[in-house]
């Protein structure tokens, strides 16, 4: 017993060990971010290496003082939250809609939905440039908000209807027996049925919008309405020419949420992820 309780701790160890070691692999880019953004700029442009760098914060006073980086950050989650919202909200009454009513031309109104997320974006770039100026929202973080949420409201209803099929219907059957409502067995049966799956597709839709470039370039042309996105973009010109330091802190920066908020519903993450996966 006490050999078995011996080779069961190696055999944790080296698990334990094994996993720390992937970990830290995964880690060393961001960490090597970090540690880029928080050097003196003069160390960073050398053509020597320096294997023990010293420590400045000339970039992080540039990107709060001389840069309002707050504004930014907080243009580039009111627009990501607002979005989320507007795909979630639509989202779930269309995914319902397509799951569980039966009309002509259903299947083809689901591959519609899904196709509009396959179109080149620069294709539709200048009609929607001048529809938000004639609707007066250029340089506004409404127009983001819009914007990002007709991006990513196909990707959520397609994910949200897959987990919907997966939702026995002789649930909804017994409750309409009882004499529930088509809204309210969608309030109080399927939504709380199938939260992994609007988790996950939240925070997919999240991660797009983050990382779209090219509206938020167009739409965002001010600094006004400047998210972290355009703000690493006039890091790398001007008199002052590539501020590496800079871009590697503000990349760091923009990072840290989006992997807060995944390690804290990495469950329903992984959940949702596969739930509903093989239903068309």
């Amino acid at each position: 017993m006490a050999s078995q309780r011996r080779n069961k701790g190696e055999r944790l160890y080296l698990r334990y060990l094994i996993l720390g070691a992937w970990a830290l692999f995964c880690l060393a880019p961001v960490l090597w971010f970090l540690s880029i953004g928080f050097r003196p700029r003069t160390e960073i442009i050398t053509r020597q290496p320096i294997y023990l760098p010293s420590f400045s914060l000339d970039a992080w006073h540039m990107i709060w003082s001389d840069w309002p980086m707050g504004h930014y950050l907080r243009n580039s989650l009111l627009a990501i939250a607002g979005s989320v919202v507007i795909d979630l909200v639509l989202a779930v009454p269309a995914a319902f809609s397509l799951a569980r009513y039966r009309y002509k031309g259903r299947e083809d109104i689901g591959f519609y939905i899904l196709s509009t997320r396959m179109m080149a974006p620069a294709i539709v770039a200048i009609p929607i440039f001048f529809l938000f100026k004639t609707m007066g929202l250029l340089n506004t973080v409404w127009a983001l908000m819009l914007i990002y949420a007709a991006i990513n409201l196909s990707v959520v209803t397609w994910i949200i209807r897959s987990y919907m099929l997966d939702i026995p219907k002789e649930l909804e059957d017994a409750a309409r027996t009882d004499g529930a409502s088509d809204l309210r067995i969608l309030w109080e049966i399927i939504i709380p049925a199938i939260l992994p799956g609007i988790i996950t597709a939240g925070v997919i839709a999240a991660i797009f919008a983050i990382n779209e470039f090219l509206f938020t370039l167009l739409i965002a042309s001010t600094k006004d309405a400047y998210t972290l996105s355009v703000a690493l973009a006039n890091f790398t010109g001007g008199s002052d020419g590539v501020i590496y330091n800079a871009i590697a802190l503000v990349a760091f920066l923009a990072f840290v949420p989006v992997f807060l908020v995944v390690a804290a519903i990495q469950k329903h993450l992984s959940r949702g992820l596969t739930m509903g996966a093989v239903k068309g």
